[in-house]
């Protein structure tokens, strides 16, 4: 059972965990599973799919009950006043705040502005050497997207420098090797935590609020990322 963080006439909202599709994709051929289908039968009706998380991301993913209540989601997830907040464990010591105005190029070759802000939660410095280095360091941080391109926090994060643990094709190869040879942890750390928005329907504000799996929880113990 998927956990649902959300539900009433008009729109249902879960915690979708890592490695969940949202719906068919021919990128992925190897999946049996995907979101939309199983909230579907969870709650026994029809859902809408109104925005998207990446199959590795784990976090708040909202549908709409009917097609009318979906485009107007989708107009509002659009907004600027839509608030997107995600958590995510990078490489490095991360800055205070940084702003990424940086565009980005979609699978279909068209340029487009791109504009993140990050936070940084936590830092911490381990006794593992790394390289030619002989501590490993690492940061929670948050990202708040002010555009939504594919994969827009993963590319603005690598483009710093910062790449999330667990992130292919984005992320760093020896560090994901490391995590997997030590811990053996494979998933990306990026998750989607809150989702703050107007109703489509009653226009009231909606603050949605999803926790970490049990895997990035885990992760910000072992690297000394907790309390933040």
């Amino acid at each position: 059972m998927l956990e649902i963080v959300y539900h009433d006439k008009y729109i249902v909202a879960i915690n979708k965990p890592h490695g969940l599709l949202v719906h068919r994709s021919p990128i992925a051929s190897d999946a049996q599973e995907f979101a939309l289908q199983l909230v579907r039968d969870q709650i026994g009706q029809t859902v809408y799919p109104v925005h998207r998380l990446d199959r590795k991301t784990s976090g708040i993913l909202v549908f709409a009950l009917n097609s009318r209540v979906a485009a107007k989601l989708k107009t509002i997830f659009e907004d600027p006043a839509t608030q997107k907040t995600y958590r995510a464990i990078v490489r490095g010591y991360f800055s205070e705040n940084v702003e990424v105005d940086y565009p980005l190029t979609n699978d279909r070759g068209k340029t487009q502005e791109a504009i993140t802000h990050f936070k940084l939660i936590k830092q911490s410095e381990l006794p593992i050497p790394f390289g030619k280095h002989s501590t490993s360091r690492y940061s929670l941080i948050e990202a708040y997207p002010k555009t939504g391109r594919m994969h827009q926090i993963r590319k603005h994060l690598n483009h710093l420098r910062h790449p999330i643990i667990g992130d292919r094709p984005h992320g760093c190869n020896k560090q994901n090797k490391l995590f997997k040879e030590r811990w053996n942890m494979t998933t990306m750390l990026l998750h989607a935590a809150e989702l703050k928005f107007k109703h489509p329907v009653t226009g009231e504000e909606l603050i949605l609020v999803a926790k970490p799996y049990e895997v990035f929880d885990e992760m910000k113990k072992v690297l000394c990322l907790s309390n933040g």
